[in-house]
């Protein structure tokens, strides 16, 4: 299985809006074991569609110590959200290497369709619900650096095209060597 390129921020194409899906066969089975493998090898704990350049509707999340916990979430809704909220210092894959607090629901109910199409109703709390909310944040055209400060957002939006630039040059001298 290859691994899959993950768009950095700030990628336009992280802001496109994910259709529904609604066909379940070996290309979402593929498209969903290529995702898994493209995460743990990040490594990280979720990974939307969208972050490997799929404008559909699926994300994937596995916050167990031994990446045995793989869930998969098609066409995923909040049906339900806690008035608290909580405060979660996250990372995204698409935004490596950065850090910061984003204020979520502390618990959620959700609705989505599985691998084969059957739909399941689960709930969440602690880091598990950060990572489905801030996962379906992509689906949505969201990066998590959205809800912070116009200044954090655009110190990390330069550190990127820097590393971006600077990860350009070296491709460009490595293949002339």
């Amino acid at each position: 299985m290859p691994l899959l390129n993950i768009l950095r921020y700030p990628d336009p194409r992280l802001h496109k809006i994910a259709k529904p899906l609604t066909v379940f066969d070996a290309r979402l089975a593929k498209l969903v074991a290529d995702m898994a493998e493209t995460m743990y090898d990040a490594p990280g704990v979720g990974l939307a569609a969208s972050q490997v350049d799929v404008h559909e509707q699926l994300i994937i999340v596995d916050i167990s110590e031994n990446q045995s916990g793989l869930q998969v979430f098609i066409n995923p809704e909040i049906i339900k959200a806690s008035p608290e909220m909580q405060l979660y210092d996250e990372g995204c894959l698409s935004v490596p290497g950065v850090y910061d607090g984003v204020e979520r629901h502390a618990r959620i109910t959700v609705r989505a369709l599985d691998i084969e199409g059957n739909s399941f109703d689960t709930s969440a709390d602690g880091l598990l619900a950060v990572c489905i909310q801030h996962e379906m944040d992509h689906l949505k055209g969201k990066v998590f650096v959205e809800y912070l400060s116009p200044l954090k957002r655009n110190r990390i939006k330069a550190k990127m095209l820097k590393e971006e630039r600077e990860i350009n040059r070296d491709k460009k001298r490595s293949s002339q060597s």
